[in-house]
């Protein structure tokens, strides 16, 4: 594919029409994916999410000053909030980086959440391994506010910075069972605000009490992103962390997982749009759609009856294949 080609030969707007493509889920798609995957597996994905008003976008922009500073580039996938109107991104993450916009080495995109519950778009890991063939060396994705559930992030990044701030009220008691899980380091921003050492001494409470691995004790740091305090220690420890999952083999296991469930989600996507399609020309499934609608049999057990029923799967192959 032409494009693919300019854009493994550094041209910036062939990479901004592939993400594109690779956004709308275009038919091209799959090709793309499948041309680069021979260019993937060297970026290092640092993911930062964390509740709305911790100052993720100005942490990301600090640090993405700092990792160049190091010489290294950097691809930023930014996710905001779902535009009304036009269905696209709300666009505050970029206009809190501009300060990257000149630089060659540094490319932000943007992106909607698109109904996703997550805190990323569907689209966002494939968005990863575009930036990642493009030749970036470190790539940050920024989530959409998130709350204790939304945890994708956890499936594309190799590093997890959850990034919380005093006066959250009691955030961090809700957050147990989720983003308290998935952090491999804490910060707590605008530190220099009343309650921070607070914040740090309760984080750290619960980490002791919860200790998420032996090889690696979950830091909690304090940053003043605004006023670029801590960034660079933020940076250090992310390379600490790099480390440790280098030499004890934990970052190609992470990665071999989340392929696997990047699998395993692709069939399922797939599957269920096909199947919606049955729903809708399958007379025999719409039947049986029909009863479910109505009261008449239960939703499971017709399902478990249905996955049990060889003849009727065998059938759906030969048409899903269509």
């Amino acid at each position: 594919m032409e494009l693919v080609e300019k854009m493994l030969g550094g041209d910036e707007r062939a990479l901004s029409r592939l993400i594109t493509l690779v956004e709308r889920d275009t038919p091209d798609a799959p090709q793309i994916m499948k041309e680069i995957c021979h260019r993937t597996g060297r970026a290092y994905c640092i993911g930062v999410t964390g509740p709305p008003g911790s100052g993720k976008s100005t942490l990301v922009d600090r640090l993405t000053a700092t990792v160049r500073e190091k010489g290294l580039t950097v691809g930023i996938i930014a996710v905001d909030p779902t535009s009304p109107f036009s269905g696209g991104a709300v666009l505050g993450d970029r206009i809190r980086m501009q300060q990257h916009y000149l630089d060659s080495g540094v490319f932000i995109r943007s992106m909607a959440t698109r109904g996703s519950l997550g805190g990323l778009p569907e689209t966002a890991r494939r968005v990863i391994k575009l930036l990642d063939a493009f030749g970036r060396d470190i790539i940050i994705v920024e989530t959409v506010g998130v709350g204790q559930t939304e945890l994708d992030i956890i499936e594309a990044a190799d590093t997890v910075v959850v990034v919380l701030y005093p006066g959250g009220g009691d955030a961090i008691q809700t957050m147990k069972a989720g983003l308290m899980e998935i952090a491999d380091l804490f910060v707590v921003n605008k530190a220099d605000r009343p309650g921070a050492d607070q914040v740090v001494v309760e984080l750290e409470s619960m980490l002791m009490l919860n200790p998420k691995e032996a090889v690696w004790r979950t830091p909690v740091l304090t940053t003043e992103a605004l006023n670029n305090v801590g960034v660079t220690e933020l940076y250090e420890e992310i390379g600490k962390h790099r480390e440790m999952l280098e030499s004890t083999s934990q970052l190609a296991a992470r990665r071999r997982e989340h392929l696997k469930n990047e699998l395993i989600r692709a069939i399922e996507q797939g599957v269920s749009r096909r199947i919606s399609k049955l729903m809708i020309h399958d007379d025999h499934l719409i039947a049986i759609a029909d009863k479910v609608g109505k009261g008449e049999v239960d939703p499971y057990y017709t399902a478990k009856q249905i996955l049990n029923d060889e003849e009727m799967l065998k059938g759906w192959l030969v048409t899903l294949r269509k």
